[in-house]
């Protein structure tokens, strides 16, 4: 009765401590005093702080520039573009990488044969008188063994793996949608130029019409050649315009193209007249918008795997206890191997403790508290850093809009100023170089009132990227068929 009661505590023991982990209890890192509300918001009610939550829907939100195209497009680097299949296959990797460290959780069993034939050394010590120097062996034998995880270093382990995995699963998610703004951002600035080269055409055609009525004047003795000259110059700085255009164009084409996984040789988008519409984004979305930042949530799992780092360093200050079971048969060649008389076993437990290493534990502890406090710095680096882009991007989009509309008038007061010039020529009240400076300065402005329109789409992208995607539909982390199961992070302390 002694001997089992004593059994029964040791197991209790065992399995007690079993429970325990030497990490230090987690806590998400801080990122200092944050705002309740975006400075740049027009309706600052109802904000709160954000705290990483990436698992948040997040859908196609290119669809808010209501243009099919680019919906198209960005379905092809959704599906083609090897930015992400790289991505994808470091997720891959990293839950193979924790399917290897969850498998230290489980025993391990193994079968063994070994049919040799041995020849053993005349001077052997302790060699009996009778035994021959050749013999053969067969061997056959069935083994087990399980790591008792007593101070948590196996399950500190597999929670920095399984943190780690999901932080790779958000750089999946922060690389789509890195890559889906770039392109929204390169098909905004291609339509712009569309836009510009439209503005420049239409120029083209005033210039030629008022170059060659600058040629008939100067034919019939009404205008000089220093008209002609102007407007000569003026047709050839548009045409240079138009030519310049024409090769921004080209290389934000051929840019699309990589992002979508196609060879530039082989892609085109046909010029659009029509400019992208600016989407209507409530300036008073609510901060809990930055809670779906990817990049956010991936620093935040990489503090949890440098904490859980910790544990692991402190449990090699602790004895490994194991323990291993082995039977089988074996013979020297005679006979049925598999029979009573050739039986062996062996079970127990086995123990090990390093006594001396020099401080070699003390400087692995030592260096996972300093990548703790790397990764917690790193967070909050990363949520400061969300904060700007957001604040960035909500005062561009406002003050280009008012830009917007102050370039717009300049360029309806710019086209009035160049019909008088042109209404005075004709009329021979003024000298042809009223007339190129008008048009001039209309083109400039008109030109510039589509450059500010751009840089207003591109700040809208960029303020939907700032807060991590979308705020309707859905828009998964990683493919379906091969999740992350997200499990309660922190061990049980000690």
């Amino acid at each position: 009765m002694r001997d089992v009661v004593r059994r029964s505590l040791s197991l209790g023991v065992l399995l007690a401590l079993a429970g325990c982990s030497l990490a230090p209890e987690y806590s998400r890192p801080t990122a200092g005093p944050l705002p309740d509300a975006f400075k740049g918001a027009s309706n600052p009610e109802g904000w709160t702080i954000a705290a990483p939550k990436d698992e948040a829907a997040r859908g196609p939100w290119w669809t808010a520039y209501s243009d099919p195209v680019l919906d198209r497009l960005e379905g092809r680097l959704n599906a083609d573009n090897p930015d992400l299949a790289i991505a994808l296959a470091r997720v891959d990797a990293s839950q193979a990488f924790l399917e290897q460290l969850g498998a230290a959780q489980q025993p391990q069993a193994g079968v063994s044969a070994s049919p040799t034939r041995d020849r053993q050394s005349g001077r052997r010590p302790l060699r009996g008188a009778n035994q021959p120097n050749e013999y053969d062996t067969r061997t056959f034998a069935f083994s087990t063994g399980y790591e008792l995880d007593l101070w948590g270093r196996i399950r500190n382990e597999v929670a920095t793996g399984r943190a780690q995995t999901q932080a790779a699963e958000a750089d999946l998610a922060s690389a789509r949608l890195s890559l889906q703004a770039e392109l929204a951002d390169l098909y905004i600035k291609l339509r712009g130029y569309d836009v510009q080269a439209q503005i420049v055409q239409d120029s083209l055609k005033a210039f030629g019409e008022g170059q060659q009525i600058t040629q008939n004047r100067m034919d019939g003795g009404v205008s000089s050649g220093l008209d002609v000259a102007r407007a000569n110059a003026q047709l050839a700085d548009a045409q240079a315009q138009a030519t310049e255009l024409r090769v921004q164009r080209a290389l934000t084409e051929h840019a699309i193209a990589a992002l979508i996984g196609e060879s530039a040789s082989t892609f085109s988008l046909p010029p659009q007249k029509a400019a992208v519409p600016l989407p209507k984004i409530p300036l008073g979305v609510p901060s809990t918008l930055l809670e779906r930042r990817p990049d956010i949530a991936a620093a935040e799992r990489r503090a949890f795997a440098a904490n859980a780092a910790i544990g692991v360093a402190r449990a090699a200050f602790y004895p490994d206890v194991s323990l291993s079971a082995a039977f089988g048969f074996q013979d020297v060649g005679h006979g049925r191997l598999l029979s009573a008389t050739n039986q062996f076993w062996s079970l127990g437990p086995l123990a090990s403790f390093n006594l001396f290493d020099g401080g070699l534990r003390r400087g692995r502890e030592a260096e996972a508290r300093a990548e703790f406090a790397s990764a917690s710095a790193q967070y909050r680096h990363v949520v400061l850093h969300a904060f700007q882009q957001v604040e960035d991007n909500l005062t561009l989009l406002q003050e280009l809009g008012r830009e917007s509309e102050q370039e717009g008038a300049a360029a309806e007061a710019a086209k009035q100023s160049q019909t008088l010039a042109t209404n005075r020529y004709n009329e021979g009240v003024v000298s042809y170089l009223e007339v190129v400076t008008a048009q001039t300065a209309a083109l400039q402005a008109e030109r510039t009132a589509e450059r500010v329109h751009t840089r207003q789409l591109q700040a809208s992208v960029d303020l939907i990227r700032a807060l991590g995607g979308g705020w309707d539909g859905e828009l998964r982390l990683s493919r379906t068929d091969s999740p992350v199961t997200r499990k309660p992070a922190t061990p049980n302390a000690p």
